[in-house]
């Protein structure tokens, strides 16, 4: 990660943090009421292969003994009443400011992966965790709603993991991939904005409306000028007693 990358994200998680803390705590008063504790949910993911750290979420499903793997269609009677309305709008993720002020997590990046897959795949993980992971991703942000489709149809663990590593990794590995090679600031502000919109795709209809109304404010204040003076029709008598059409301007 360069200098520039970091001091982005700190720069972004502080003010987030800032600005959301209230949302914050309505979540976790509404998880302790509604589904009681624990508020936060904690699993291991790696931010490199060897190096694993603890990433936060808001706590949306009932605890279960010897619980692994990617949620599927298997989990779906686990979600809780709070989970249900946090899922959709990934609310459930706004703890991992913390994980990106301590430096664990980017912004953007690849999703952080299970310990699990990067020792099953270590070739691939070793590629794709060159970049640090991210909240936020272009694998992420194609495949999302794909991959929510896919694996709602698992009714096992074991077919939740055979969908997840043959039709939903490679994609997004390949999408990582192709994130690094083109990754720099203003791509990352894009790709944030990018996932905004997806999620919450009244905003897009809001700024489409926006700038509609800008443009047309603009052609207004244009338009006067572009007409340039009005010309003006004068009659003006001639020697021989007849009128002369001229124009004034």
């Amino acid at each position: 990660m360069t200098p520039s990358k970091r001091l982005f994200d700190l720069v972004c998680a502080l003010l987030l943090v800032v600005v959301l803390v209230p949302v914050m705590l309505c979540i976790a008063a509404l998880i302790l009421l509604a589904d009681g504790r624990p508020i936060l949910h904690r699993s291991e993911r790696m931010s490199a292969p060897g190096r694993g750290f603890v990433m936060l979420k808001f706590r949306t499903m009932r605890h279960a003994e010897h619980d692994s793997g990617v949620t599927g269609g298997d989990k779906a009677g686990r979600i809780t009443r709070s989970g249900r309305f946090l899922r959709p709008w990934r609310l459930d993720e706004l703890p991992q400011l913390w994980n990106v002020l301590r430096g664990d997590m980017s912004f953007v990046g690849p999703r952080p992966p299970m310990r699990d897959y990067v020792e099953r795949y270590p070739a691939l993980y070793a590629r794709v965790l060159r970049a640090r992971p991210g909240i936020t991703g272009l694998g992420t942000l194609v495949v999302l709603r794909m991959e929510a489709r896919l694996l709602r149809a698992a009714r096992s663990a074991a077919e939740t993991d055979a969908i997840y590593c043959r039709a939903c990794l490679p994609r997004k590995a390949a999408l990582d991939l192709r994130y690094q090679a083109r990754r720099s600031l203003r791509y990352d502000m894009m790709l944030m904005v990018r996932t905004v919109l997806k999620l919450h795709p009244e905003l897009r209809f809001r700024l489409f409306r926006l700038r509609r109304g800008l443009r047309h404010l603009a052609m207004q204040a244009v338009a006067p000028r572009a007409a340039g003076p009005v010309a003006q029709r004068v009659s003006r008598p001639t020697t021989s007693g007849e009128s002369r059409l001229e124009l004034r301007v």
